[in-house]
């Protein structure tokens, strides 16, 4: 989907009718019997929620579309190469620290959302005292409440006239130059071509000679496969912790697992206003937040409430700034196939943890010892990020052209 949402006119098409078949699907859940035989089908809900994904990010990657080089000059012609340089880098500060701004407060209201949504989401639940009925009720609501919130993004996001005016006027900045498109720039649309050709990139994307002409593209993805994979497993392997090794009750795991995002949102808020105040770059925030993680330890239940507030904060402003800081070093005009490499790396990695952190816990009965491996995969990712050069990252990715 990323070669078709990489073309403005279908990015808000794709999105939203993501989103209504998804909301559908969800809604379909109140008509659905308990003993309905095709409650497998139901797992083609997790690929679409991945492809809405890929649509959503296409819309993050656009603010990288204000990356074009500055033309500086003065009246008579001439330009001060330190001045241009300097100009350029407080430009590269204010985006870098504008765009992880607004990937942050996303992030917040993303989570406020689900908050919200599981509050509702509960009261059937509890009402029915747990029936499957009030959890085929609560996945309904799920599903009307995203309809819902999928009118404010139909009514207030760019047209899809708006979309292709921009781009007709960015196309010299387009990073990928097909020798076909080139021949017959009117050739009439075909989603079949495009799928195929999404794929023969991906293909081209991960060739040798690519890699080393985005080096700190790739460096970073390298790292995001470590840091994506450990610490979406922390929370996760926490509560589990807590349930067979502290013995907690349900619902203490469920406060836990309220209070994590709710310490997301804040840490979502106050990370920008730190870097604003310490004259953090996007790379330094994120390496800030990686390295003040570490795991071990836990002996009581209250420890396990600071864990949740402390691992919220930090890893609820690290989900912004890691899709923030990889936006400036992708192609212009690229921005929803990169995305989707991106995607496809973290899911990649996703077997990963949970596979190494069972078999931890089936070697030493104990998983407590698995968040020392946690602890490992997150610090092993940060020799790799402050090897990377974001200047020439940017630069590389400025001047990329692929001709397939």
């Amino acid at each position: 989907m990323g070669n078709i949402a990489d073309h403005p006119p279908h990015r808000k098409r794709l999105l939203l009718a993501f989103a209504f078949f998804g909301s559908l699907a969800a809604t379909l859940f109140l008509l659905l019997p308990s003993s309905s035989p095709i409650w497998p089908a139901s797992a083609l809900l997790g690929l679409q929620k991945r492809l809405e994904q890929t649509a959503v990010e296409a819309r993050n990657g656009d603010e990288s579309d204000f990356q074009n080089e500055p033309l500086l000059a003065d009246e008579g012609g001439h330009v001060d190469e330190e001045e241009v340089e300097n100009l350029r880098k407080e430009y590269n500060t204010a985006l870098s620290r504008a765009t992880s701004r607004i990937s942050s407060q996303g992030i917040a209201f993303g989570y406020a959302a689900g908050i919200l949504m599981l509050f509702v989401a509960l009261v059937p639940v509890t009402l029915l005292h747990g029936t499957t009925f009030s959890l085929r009720l609560a996945i309904g609501l799920s599903g009307i409440w995203w309809a819902l919130f999928s009118l404010p993004a139909a009514a207030w996001l760019p047209s899809s006239s708006l979309a292709s005016k921009i781009d007709s006027e960015n196309d010299a900045e387009a990073a990928w130059v097909e020798e076909e498109e080139e021949n017959d720039g009117k050739r009439e649309w075909s989603t079949r071509r495009e799928i195929i050709g999404a794929w023969k990139r991906l293909g081209g994307m991960l060739r040798w000679r690519e890699i080393k002409r985005l080096r700190y593209t790739f460096q970073y993805l390298a790292a995001w496969f470590l840091l994506s994979d450990g610490s979406f497993l922390v929370i996760r392997t926490a509560i589990l912790f807590g349930k067979t090794t502290l013995h907690m009750p349900p619902s203490s795991l469920i406060l836990i697992g309220i209070i994590s995002p709710c310490a997301g949102i804040v840490g979502s808020l106050l990370w920008p206003k730190l870097q604003r105040r310490f004259v953090w770059s996007n790379l330094t925030v994120i390496v800030v937040l990686n390295g003040s993680v570490k795991f071990g330890g836990l002996t009581t239940p209250g420890e396990m409430y600071g864990l949740a507030v402390y691992f919220g904060t930090v890893y609820g402003a690290f989900q912004g700034y890691a899709r923030a800081f990889y936006s400036e070093l992708i192609p212009t005009g690229e921005e929803a196939r990169w995305y989707a490499l991106f995607s496809i790396t973290d899911k990649s990695s996703s077997f990963v943890g949970p596979l190494v952190v069972g078999l931890i816990a089936d070697t030493t009965g104990n998983i407590r010892y698995a968040f020392f491996f946690l602890t490992f995969m997150v610090w092993a990712a940060i020799p790799v990020l402050m090897s990377i050069d974001v200047e020439h990252g940017r630069k590389d990715a400025r001047s990329y052209r692929y001709k397939g």
